[in-house]
């Protein structure tokens, strides 16, 4: 075994990795960038190298500067992780070439995986069912068009390199095919440096459903059964489980056998994920499920199989690279019981689930799990961390295990309900409702589930009475502790003959909200509203107000009902209201990003839902349209790099009279 590794990675997988190596008595290297250079993972390692700036361009994707840190501190081997260089075949080269152990498949396997088109015909070749669909090398527009006309619509456009839904289009019709088209072609190429496309058949009601592998260097190639993860938004996985709930033993049996023939058709050896594409419409029938891809890495919802099978994955990898045969024969791999991961995000699902950022001010995660379950928790950021645009804005991941769906399901949500975070916008409730879905509750959940709900699941309550009252009593200072042990500095608002209440002011969605608090005495206060309601609250000294957590961050306070935060805007008395902005209306980033397109100029007259410009985010694009009829004054500059709030459309003072 490796006395000393390094981890080409940050955040969440490489805190992970680190667990299981401190376990195994393995020392770690961490690399950072000036972004991370107070992150978890560094703090975690117990050594750690700066190796460039917060761009991943010069950071996390600089190969030479990994490897010299590797050579300089005296690793052995280096774990990717996920993303960045897990699957850069040219990397591995480089590793293997200095001397060092690349913990996972050999660079053949990666390349052979690596590009989709290619993958998908060594799949036909091995017997593996594949998708119908265009695999060639032909990009030409009306090669492509012509190629989806003859496969019929609706047509999926998936980028041949990468993965994670960047690159993707689905097509309805042949009309849209075009424009489609050139947007994948242009998110791929920000994503993956590569904009070679492949057309597949959309299926009507597909299901995604994925196979763990597991190969060595001695020839062995087992499995650890399926994950289904088809819970998905824009392409990208939200909810992940283990098992796929349906499935039947003839199913699995067939897509297993097909996940180990696949693993073997490319001398596999680590950890690897086959992702099949499934035809739910007439339920899981072993002649409907096609390969889509291999991920020649470990799996961001890989903890859902390690809590179904109990087995340490990244312990598998360390081992497998290290030259050992694999530690279980496929007979001695059982299935035991449900697990569900959840992923935290800092984004605002309901605003089409644009990144955000910010200061994670308040971080509390369950203390534990219901009885009966487990929990745990995967996360590379602390209370005080920031989220930068620079990186994914995953905040964590909730995985729970239960004896069967319906207890795993129960687990969930009550992990989900006990998450609190304030500082920066989550998708805590979003996640809440889709687990509470009733079609996503039966186990009928296909890759369309959230896409025809997201309404109703990203519609956020408003603040009843009791949390507004709650969160008076926090802008107040109401629920906060003594400043010292003196009796009198305890008592609130004290006045000789009566008690003295406070005005409150406070800020929500735009709109005003004021409240008047009232001590009672006894940690009891009144709390008029503006709408003439009048509660009576109660303070607690474990933080809670009337049972509910109560958050206070700089200028901000956050009231918790369950999975969801209610954000109320305290501004600072003594500070002066800013001065009015410029006149004429505006349409600012909702954002940080890159200004990819701009579709309008100044001058031009547009209608509502026009759209003025494309934004990349995350290596997304986010089309920024006109939020009414108007004219534009000026707009932001074509590859300006902007950040939230920045202006990027002026439209004219129209003329009544005119």
């Amino acid at each position: 075994m490796f006395s000393k590794i390094l981890i080409a990675n940050r955040g969440e997988i490489a805190c992970r990795v680190m667990r299981t190596a401190r376990r195994m008595g393995v020392r770690t290297v961490a690399v950072y960038s000036d972004a991370d250079a107070r992150s978890l993972h560094v703090a975690e390692a117990d050594e750690a190298v700066r190796i460039g700036a917060a761009p991943v361009g010069e950071s996390y994707l600089r190969g030479d500067r990994i490897i010299q840190a590797a050579l300089d501190t005296g690793a052995e081997a280096i774990h990717p992780g996920y993303g960045f260089l897990s699957e850069n075949p040219s990397f591995v080269d480089q590793v293997t070439a200095a001397g060092l152990v690349f913990i996972g498949p050999s660079a053949p396997a990666i390349r052979a995986m690596g590009l989709k088109d290619a993958a998908k015909r060594l799949m036909e070749k091995a017997g593996v069912p594949v998708v119908p669909g265009y695999h060639g090398d032909g990009q030409a527009l009306v090669l492509l068009a012509g190629k989806a006309r003859e496969i019929g619509y609706p047509v999926l456009i998936k980028a041949r390199a990468g993965g994670g839904g960047k690159g993707m289009r689905r097509v309805d019709h042949a009309d849209d095919f075009a424009e489609a088209l050139a947007g994948a072609k242009r998110e791929a190429k920000a994503a993956f440096g590569d904009d070679a496309v492949l057309i597949e058949k959309y299926v009507e009601k597909p299901r995604h459903i994925e196979v763990q592998v597991f190969g060595d260097n001695h020839g062995g190639a087992v499995h650890l059964f399926e994950r289904d993860c088809s819970a998905q938004r824009r392409h990208q996985k939200v909810i992940e489980e283990a098992p796929a709930p349906g499935m039947t033993e003839a199913m699995r049996a067939a897509m297993t056998e097909a996940a180990v023939t696949a693993a073997k058709a490319i001398g596999y050896s680590g950890a690897g994920t086959i992702e099949f594409i499934v035809d739910a419409s007439d339920g899981l029938r072993p002649d409907r499920f096609w390969f889509m891809e291999m991920n020649t890495r470990l799996q961001v919802e890989h903890p859902v199989t390690e809590m179904v099978t109990g087995i340490d994955l990244v312990e598998w990898q360390l081992r497998i690279a290290a030259g050992e045969p694999l530690p279980r024969r496929q007979d001695e791999i059982r299935l035991s019981g449900h697990a569900f991961e959840a992923r935290l995000y800092a984004e605002d699902a309901s605003r089409g689930f644009l990144p955000a950022t910010g200061t994670l001010h308040h971080l509390a995660f369950p203390p534990r799990a219901p009885e009966g379950a487990a929990i745990r928790i995967e996360t590379g950021v602390r209370q005080g961390d920031a989220i930068s645009p620079y990186y994914d804005p995953m905040i964590a991941k909730l995985v729970v295990h239960g004896k069967d769906r319906p207890a795993a399901l129960a687990a969930l949500s009550s992990a989900l309900a006990q998450t609190e975070v304030a500082g920066s916008t989550v998708n805590t409730a979003f996640l809440a409702a889709l687990a509470t879905d009733p079609d996503f509750a039966a186990g009928d959940v296909d890759t369309g589930l959230i896409g025809r709900k997201q309404e109703a699941l990203t519609a956020l309550p408003a603040p009843d009475d009791a949390v507004i009252s709650i969160a008076a009593l926090a802008a107040a200072g109401a629920d906060a502790s003594p400043p010292s042990a003196d009796p009198w500095s305890g008592i609130a608002s004290y006045a000789h003959f009566h008690p003295v209440g406070r005005r409150v002011r406070m800020h929500r969605d735009g709109g005003a909200v004021i409240a008047r608090v009232l001590p009672q005495g006894g940690g009891r206060y009144a709390v008029h509203l503006d709408n003439d309601a009048r509660l009576e609250l109660r303070t607690g000294t474990d933080g809670l107000v009337e049972g509910r957590p109560v958050a206070r961050w700089p200028g901000h306070v956050t009231v918790f009902d369950g999975p969801v935060g209610h954000t109320f805007v305290v501004p600072d008395p003594l500070a002066r209201a800013d001065e009015a902005t410029a006149g004429g209306d505006s349409l600012r980033a909702p954002m940080p990003g890159l200004v990819k397109i701009v579709r309008a100029a100044a001058g031009d007259r547009v209608e509502k839902g026009q759209a003025l410009l494309v934004l990349e985010a995350m290596k997304m694009e986010h089309t920024i349209s006109a939020p009414h009829d108007g004219t534009v004054a000026s707009i932001v500059a074509e590859g300006a790099q902007v950040t939230d709030g920045t202006v990027l459309v002026t439209f004219a003072e129209e003329n009544a009279s005119g």
